[in-house]
C-alpha cells in the first residue's frame, strides 16, 4: 500500500517492507520469498527479529545489513555474501548510501520474564530505527514499551508500533506512544504470529488520536 507516496507492506509479525528506489526490510521473519534487499535492518538479536533463515532469502551481493552488536553471531555467516555489515547502538546517526539512519532506544519498562528482569532491558542496547526516506521520517519501534525518549524523536511521518502486549506495548499503551511521538500516520505491528491478533491492531486504531492504517 502507498502511504505518503511510499510503498509499505507488513509481512507478518514485526516484518516490514519499504519499497522506493531501494528495497528495505526491517526484522524479516518467516516471510515468503520476496524481492532481494538493498537494506536489511534488524532491531535486536531475538529469533523473531534476527532470523538467519530469512536474511538468507533476501541478501544479494550489494545488500547492506544493519543491526546491533548482539546480532554479530547471526550476521557473521553473511560477511562474504553482502556488500557491508554495519553495527549501531542506540542514539547513533549515520548516512548510508544517501539514506539518513538514526537509532533510538527500545526497551521494556513493565514487561518482565520474572520480577526485576525485563524481556528487553535498556542496558542491552536494543533499538528502533528512524529512516529518512524521500524526505519522510519513518520510525520502526522494534520491541519496546512506552519510553520517555519518544518525546524527543522530532517529526515522525510514519510510525510502526507494536500493539500485542506480553513482550511489547499493548494497544492501549501504543496509544500513549502516539501521544508522545505525534506521527502523521501510525501502523500497528507485532501481532498475528507469536502474540497478539488483528483485534489488537483494530483496538489501537479505534483509540489512537492520529490516522491509523491496519495493513
Amino acid at each position: 500500500m502507498k502511504i505518503l507516496s511510499i510503498e509499505v507492506e507488513l509481512l507478518g509479525h514485526d516484518s516490514v517492507k519499504i519499497k522506493t528506489d531501494k528495497i528495505i526490510y526491517i526484522d524479516p521473519f518467516k516471510i515468503k520469498p520476496e524481492e532481494k534487499a538493498d537494506f536489511i535492518f534488524v532491531t535486536h538479536e531475538h529469533f523473531d527479529h534476527c532470523s538467519s533463515e530469512d536474511i538468507k532469502k533476501l541478501i544479494k551481493k550489494d545488500t547492506v545489513l544493519v543491526g546491533i552488536p548482539s546480532c554479530k553471531d547471526s550476521f557473521d555467516p553473511f560477511s562474504e555474501s553482502v556488500k557491508e555489515i554495519i553495527y549501531m547502538r542506540p542514539n547513533e546517526k549515520k548516512t548510508i548510501e544517501g539514506m539518513e539512519i538514526e537509532t533510538v532506544p527500545a526497551y521494556n519498562t513493565n514487561k518482565f520474564k520474572e520480577p526485576g528482569k525485563p524481556f528487553h532491558p535498556k542496558e542491552d542496547g536494543k533499538v528502533g530505527y528512524i529512516l529518512n526516506i524521500q524526505g519522510k521520517r519513518i520510525y520502526h519501534a522494534g520491541d519496546t514499551d512506552v519510553i520517555d525518549e519518544m518525546k524527543s524523536f522530532g517529526k515522525i511521518d510514519i510510525a510502526f508500533l507494536p500493539v500485542s502486549g506480553t513482550y511489547v506495548m499493548t494497544s492501549e499503551e501504543a496509544v500513549k506512544a502516539v501521544d508522545l511521538i505525534k506521527p502523521q500516520i501510525a501502523i500497528p505491528v507485532h501481532y498475528n504470529k507469536i502474540v497478539g491478533t488483528r483485534k489488537d491492531a483494530e483496538k489501537f486504531k479505534s483509540l489512537a488520536k492520529c490516522e491509523v492504517v491496519v495493513l
